[in-house]
């Protein structure tokens, strides 16, 4: 990522966060950005209508449309987005002699910012320029496959690490195997259809997990699955792209050796900055990225080479972490599944309109997805999307993948009100023919 000829000055690390981790150069990420919260659960804050308008205060939101499809990319609070601006203008006038001579211990101290509210070892963690590119590299250098062996995946997986799953049928000689899971879902159901086609593929040797599907929000019970896996000597790789910030957990609740994560979704950094994790004992299971020889062999960097890095995004990683710190993972857990539970309660029971992710308590998170009775194909979605969207002026992305036939995402953030929920209610009950409830 830099060159290491040069020799690195130590940096001073500003406490305040959990992440303990700002950079003296780049500014600190300590100072307090959230409005104070008031006494009380994180389940009665979530209703808490006055507190959350003034944490939409944090956002500048685009008049334009109401966004409810913020599972794309999360919107920078202005305290990071201002951090940014602030920090390419540094690199932009320092230029190789930042990156050269400076920026080394300020990457570290990022990594170690990160590690820390992960709940993982900084030598556990390399940072890359998001999930995708830390799962691929997950998948296609995991070395334990041999010719013959299987690996698995489900239909709600996302498409860029099913490619990689069935890359590994050329790469390395293994049987590669798809499966549907349930719908409607429910825990039980999940976890008997990993248990089933575990069962079934006695040569499986890896299988592909998605902790939240960016396809329905349907919270995979990693834990579970993860545990009946590695019962049967099955490694697990797990996409945590979208659970990290929009669920409240640290990396060792997943029981998974490999994770790929995103920190520009629900953690709120600048576009272009995710990690991968690979548990300290298990780095020797995946090979150095194209045979990197810039970090020794064991150390988990080696598992990354992307080049030039956008280092003003990285930077304000550690300001992003600590708005999530300030607002809590709990608490922001609880007020996007009560922002989901507030249209979706009161759809359902509209005219032909199925909702695909379940109420169980666990198995959703803010992300929920809807499809009209017979109307699965790729036209008939975008249909309903442009009508949203044009007609009624509401964001919504059409997702397709599933096994049943495509759907509709909706996605809330922290900054969304109750008054765009009401929005899309009105919105579904004319596309429906139904009454708003």
């Amino acid at each position: 990522m830099f060159d290491t000829a040069f020799t690195i000055r130590r940096r001073t690390l500003v406490g305040g966060l959990v992440a303990a981790a700002a950079l003296t150069r780049a500014g600190t990420a300590g100072a307090a950005v959230a409005p104070a919260a008031p006494e009380g659960t994180a389940a009665e804050l979530a209703r808490n209508t006055a507190y959350w308008d003034e944490v939409r205060q944090l956002y500048a939101v685009t008049g334009e449309i109401t966004n409810l499809e913020n599972g794309y990319w999360g919107i920078m609070a202005e305290p990071v987005r201002r951090k940014y601006l602030r920090l390419t203008d540094m690199v932009n006038r320092d230029n190789s002699f930042y990156a050269r001579a400076k920026s080394g211990a300020d990457l570290e101290a990022v990594r170690q910012a990160v590690a820390a509210a992960v709940g993982a070892a900084p030598e556990e963690i390399a940072l890359t320029r998001g999930a995708t590119e830390a799962l691929q590299l997950l998948i296609g250098n995991y070395n334990r496959l041999q010719p013959g062996d299987t690996v698995i995946y489900s239909d709600l997986d996302y498409d860029s690490m099913q490619y990689a799953m069935n890359a590994l049928k050329a790469r390395r000689g293994v049987e590669v195997v798809k499966f549907a899971l349930p719908e409607p879902a429910t825990r039980q159901a999940v976890l008997d259809s990993y248990a089933q086609v575990l069962a079934a593929n006695p040569k499986a040797r890896l299988l592909l997990l998605t902790h939240i599907s960016h396809r329905t929000g349907l919270v995979i019970p990693v834990a579970e699955v993860a545990a009946m896996a590695r019962a049967r000597g099955v490694d697990v790789i797990v996409d945590a792209a979208h659970s990290w910030g929009q669920m409240d957990f640290r990396v060792t609740d997943l029981g998974a050796d490999f994770v790929g994560f995103n920190l520009h979704k629900w953690i709120g950094a600048p576009l272009g900055v995710g990690f991968l994790y690979i548990r300290k004992d298990r780095i020797a299971d995946i090979d150095r990225d194209m045979g990197d020889e810039d970090w020794p062999e064991a150390d988990i960097r080696s598992r990354v080479h992307t080049g030039t890095v956008n280092f003003a995004a990285v930077l304000a990683v550690p300001q992003a972490i600590a708005l999530h710190q300030e607002i809590g993972a709990a608490r922001k857990q609880a007020r996007l599944r009560y922002l989901r539970d507030t249209w979706v309660s009161r759809v359902k029971g509209f005219k032909d309109l199925q909702i695909l992710t379940p109420d169980e308590p666990g198995l959703y998170g803010a992300i929920t997805s809807f499809r009209l009775a017979g109307r699965t194909d790729k036209a008939a979605n975008d249909a309903i999307v442009a009508t949203l969207r044009d007609t009624h002026g509401v964001l919504t992305v059409r997702r397709a993948g599933v096994a049943a036939g495509q759907c509709i995402r909706v996605t809330p953030a922290l900054y969304t009100q109750e008054a765009d929920l009401d929005k899309l209610v009105r919105a579904l009950a004319t596309v429906t023919g139904s009454t708003a409830g």
